[in-house]
């Protein structure tokens, strides 16, 4: 069973403005980076935390980058937070300064959503995920950098 061409051509169309919506996408998730690199730095720099590893850093971003769900994210940092002070406690831990700037990512996502004119009810999930995974780990470079200019300092 063969396609008409003009189902084939229809089918093009469809493909290209999905080509077209998902680069926008992209584009509008470059265009958040700078603020989320400077979000992180300022949490790392002026949040209240323990002594942080790198591998409990890189741990988050783990969870992150096996997921779809910010929920699961945001559920792996209290669980850190419930079993030593390195993330920090209270409203001005890093790991809350974390969580809430995961909550402040859903309407980012809904705004490149809407930019890119992606009408999938879903799509700014796939966004807001996206932009957390970033988001984290550009934290965990910019944590390698403090430790390491602690490291130099002694």
């Amino acid at each position: 069973m063969s396609l008409s061409t003009e189902q084939q051509i229809e089918q093009q169309k469809k493909q290209q403005k999905k080509q077209q919506i998902e680069l926008k996408i992209q584009k509008g998730i470059r265009r958040f980076e700078d603020d989320l690199v400077k979000c992180i730095q300022s949490a790392l720099d002026q949040k209240i935390y323990g002594n942080l590893e790198e591998s409990q850093f890189r741990n988050v971003l783990r969870v992150a980058e096996t997921t779809d769900s910010a929920e699961v994210v945001k559920n792996f940092l209290r669980y850190q937070m419930g079993r030593d002070d390195k993330w920090g406690k209270g409203k001005d831990s890093l790991a809350e300064k974390i969580i809430n700037d995961i909550d402040r990512l859903i309407q980012d996502s809904k705004d490149i959503a809407t930019k890119a004119n992606a009408t999938e009810p879903e799509k700014y999930k796939d966004i807001h995920i996206e932009l957390i995974r970033r988001y984290l780990g550009y934290g965990s470079r910019y944590l390698r950098y403090k430790k390491s200019l602690n490291k130099s300092s002694k």
